[in-house]
């Protein structure tokens, strides 16, 4: 575990003249945090306007981004074409970005009529089907001027109320299960509201009746033909999309980092402070590289710009408190090497670490591992999870699935150690031992003698298993209770050192010592009780004196905590013994998947396959591989919650405040513009 690295404060001024120049530079040099100025921090000074090229920039980078949008470009699938940095800014100034914009637009526009004819098309087609259930023609529903015409479908036969409406005639077709009635009314205008009351009570839907001439069947055959080429121009359009996105796919994912490069410096004086004449930058750089920033912009800036370190930013919180608003928080730059970066993730999942405590993604890079693979604990479903681990972490681009692979892979190798060393089993049957009445083992199943050093930790005399005994499960119970002791006790002290650096050592045993105290005590008080109670030993010598070393470094705790924590540092003790008994759903998850295997087992090679024909094997080959599955799914969810809960729940609470500000250096990020000897840009 490791501090975030030490950061300093600088400040650069320059000539307001230089201040796109200084942007540059600093772009380049890929280290200053910058600390963002507000309106009346300083008087005399303001927030800077963005540089001339920012407005363009912008413009374009939503042109770009409309346009890979409508061509379904994703630039974490695609695979691209390598484009040089030159290139891209050669292609972008001579107007590309727009000729390929308007190119989609219309093509995009071309697609959506297209879209709307074959909607429209389709809707026609289906009132032609209805109309041409009725005895009319497309002209003898329009042309008249004393009569309203009235067509649609209706929920029921309406004949006989139509029949009573004055002055009318219509037509209506037979009804059945699938359709409703189709219906029209041909009425005089002055009883055209007695009509429409009795359509109403049957639920009238009205539908507007296609221009034209002729049987309604005869246009539905023209309308058909119709959508059919349209259908078929809808197609071509969509194959010349697809090949638009094949040719300009690199273009636009480079353009679009690129611009959003120009657009992400053009927009930097908008959190600098600036005067009519010259600009002020506050920003924190990892201590370790002031002088090489100071070096860096001498270099490329000359002595026209100035450069002074402010503090030297220090771990105690008096410092903080006491700074200026704007710069009381000093970034955590995380200071992981290759196996702690890849726990950054979970970390970050609560919280970036304050730049005053340890980030405790090493911690959970230990102790998770080792509780997943406890809880599996079985080589037959750790093989596949160091495989698919192993494959995430070579193929995964997102953190969340990095974080799974990690899991997966580091899980998988302890669930080997375990599976192999400590309990003796793989798919639920033991290495060594005699087949009995509910399970085999693989000495009986494959009928050979395995090495002695196969005999599990758990499983007790040399082939015979107590996998499920009383006794197993107790000492399977009490080491879990000692692992989460220990586990506490760890993050009990890490707290207690994240205490001493904010507020020395004093207050840290106030706010942090004192509950190593306490947990230490209740841990020897409730060992001499259980043995008193549980085990019948007499209160008396070694015993005798653990009770009372208990009671004493108890209340020493206690005393320690209260000037923080009052009252309850009394009333938190019953949830300390809770923490502790947390941990033995590390016994009770990993018996739990033993219990599964053993049923399935037992189900599978002792029901099914012992009866000793054909089908039985088939089945119990079968109900063997859906069973283990299930468990190895199951593995995944319960062994994985459970291990990061205990990270988050028990452990992390007991030391960890986060609320840190992630460090953010300006700099240039090309994730998929691929770099050639041209490009000179520092990431």
């Amino acid at each position: 575990m490791s501090l975030p690295e030490s950061m300093s404060r600088i400040v650069i001024v320059g000539g307001k003249d230089r201040l796109e120049e200084t942007v540059n530079a600093l772009f380049k040099i890929g280290a200053v945090h910058l600390i963002d100025y507000t309106n009346d921090s300083d008087e005399g000074l303001s927030i800077g306007k963005p540089l001339d090229f920012s407005p363009q920039a912008s413009e374009r980078l939503l042109k770009v981004r409309s346009a890979a949008k409508d061509l379904g470009i994703n630039a974490a699938k695609a695979d691209f074409e390598p484009m040089s940095l030159d290139d891209i800014k050669a292609r972008i100034s001579a107007g590309e970005v727009e000729a390929v914009e308007r190119t989609v637009f219309d093509t995009i526009e071309e697609r959506n009529k297209i879209a709307q004819k074959i909607t429209e098309s389709e809707l026609k087609a289906k009132t032609l089907a209805d109309l041409s259930k009725l005895p009319l023609n497309l002209e003898d529903y329009s042309g008249y001027e004393s009569l309203t015409v009235m067509v649609g479908s209706v929920k029921e036969d309406c004949s006989e109320p139509l029949a009573q409406v004055p002055n009318s005639d219509f037509y209506i077709s037979a009804s059945d299960k699938k359709s409703r009635p189709i219906v029209a009314v041909f009425v005089a205008n002055a009883d055209k509201d007695k009509a429409s009351a009795v359509l109403s009570e049957h639920n009238f839907v009205e539908m507007e009746v296609p221009s034209g001439t002729g049987a309604p069947a005869d246009a539905k055959v023209q309308v058909e033909k119709d959508l059919e080429e349209a259908k078929a121009a809808l197609e071509a359009v969509n194959a010349k999309l697809a090949d638009m996105s094949e040719q300009h796919k690199s273009f636009l994912v480079a353009s679009d980092e690129e611009l959003s490069d120009e657009v992400s410096r053009g927009e930097t004086p908008l959190r600098v402070a600036t005067t009519d004449y010259s600009y002020v930058i506050d920003a924190w750089v990892p201590t370790a590289k002031v002088q090489k920033v100071e070096d860096d912009l001498k270099t490329m800036l000359g002595s026209g710009v100035y450069m002074e370190v402010q503090e030297n930013r220090g771990r105690n919180l008096h410092e903080e408190e006491h700074a200026e608003p704007r710069f009381k928080k000093a970034p955590s730059k995380w200071k992981n090497g290759k196996y702690g970066k890849h726990y950054e993730f979970p970390v970050s999942l609560v919280s970036v670490p304050r730049y005053q405590e340890l980030d405790p993604s090493i911690l959970i890079g230990i102790f998770l591992p080792i509780f997943f693979g406890f809880m599996i604990g079985d080589l037959g479903y750790a093989i596949p999870f160091i495989v698919l681990g192993a494959y995430g972490l070579k193929v995964a681009k997102s953190k969340e699935f990095q974080a799974i692979a990690t899991v997966l892979f580091f899980g998988g190798i302890w669930a080997a150690i375990f599976g192999t060393f400590f309990f003796g089993e793989m798919l639920g049957m033991h290495f060594l031992g005699h087949a009995t009445d509910l399970q085999h083992t693989w000495e009986s199943l494959l009928g050979v003698a395995l090495p002695e050093w196969f005999n599990g930790v758990v499983i007790g005399d040399h082939g015979v298993s107590k996998i499920g005994t009383v006794d197993d499960i107790s000492f399977l119970l009490k080491l879990t209770v000692y692992i989460g002791i220990v586990h506490l006790l760890v993050s009990y002290f890490v707290g207690l050192y994240n205490s001493t650096i904010q507020h020395g050592f004093k207050d840290a045993m106030h706010h942090k010592g004192g509950w190593i105290f306490s947990l230490t005590g209740l841990v020897i008080l409730c060992y001499a009780i259980t043995q008193m109670l549980f085990s019948s030993v007499p209160l008396e010598g070694m015993l005798l004196y653990l009770l009372i070393a208990g009671v004493v470094l108890l209340v020493i705790g206690i005393v320690l905590c209260w000037p923080v924590d009052g009252i309850q540092s009394i009333l938190e003790l019953p949830g300390l013994v809770g923490n502790i008994l947390s941990y033995t759903r590390l016994a009770a998850i990993g018996m739990s998947k033993a219990g599964m295997a053993l049923a399935f087992n037992y189900i599978a090679l002792i029901m099914l396959a012992g009866s000793g024909d054909i089908l039985g094997y088939i089945l119990g080959g079968v109900v063997f591989l859906i069973g283990h599955l299930m468990i190895w799914v199951l593995g995944i969810i319960s062994a994985g919650l459970h291990a990061l809960r205990l990270q988050y729940v028990e452990s992390m609470n007991k030391f960890f405040e986060g609320g840190g500000v992630e460090y953010a250096p300006l700099k240039t990020k090309f994730k998929h513009l691929i770099k050639t000897a041209k490009i000179q840009t520092e990431v």
